[in-house]
């Protein structure tokens, strides 16, 4: 992977991640950094399952990866919220 790759999926992810993060109701008590990381890995993971129902390729923006992309970041962030509430 070139740098360039590197930089979009960061930049992509912590759009992802604070997407996910608005759409999870109430204050969460995860930093700025975990919902980068969490919005990257749901980037990679949602390309995956959106190239695996062949919906990741369409013409003009890929709406449905994109939904899928913050629905995982969404619970990623939920996740993470409530692991750090029990402690």
């Amino acid at each position: 992977m070139e740098i360039s790759g590197i930089i979009s999926a960061i930049v992509i992810g912590a759009v992802i991640g604070v997407l996910g993060r608005l759409v999870v109701p109430g204050r969460q008590h995860i930093d700025v950094l975990l919902t980068i990381a969490v919005g990257i890995v749901a980037a990679l993971l949602g390309s995956a399952i959106a190239a695996g129902f062949g919906v990741a390729d369409t013409k003009g923006v890929d709406w449905i990866e994109w939904l899928i992309q913050i629905g995982l970041a969404s619970l990623g962030v939920a996740a993470l919220d409530r692991s750090r509430a029990r402690r």
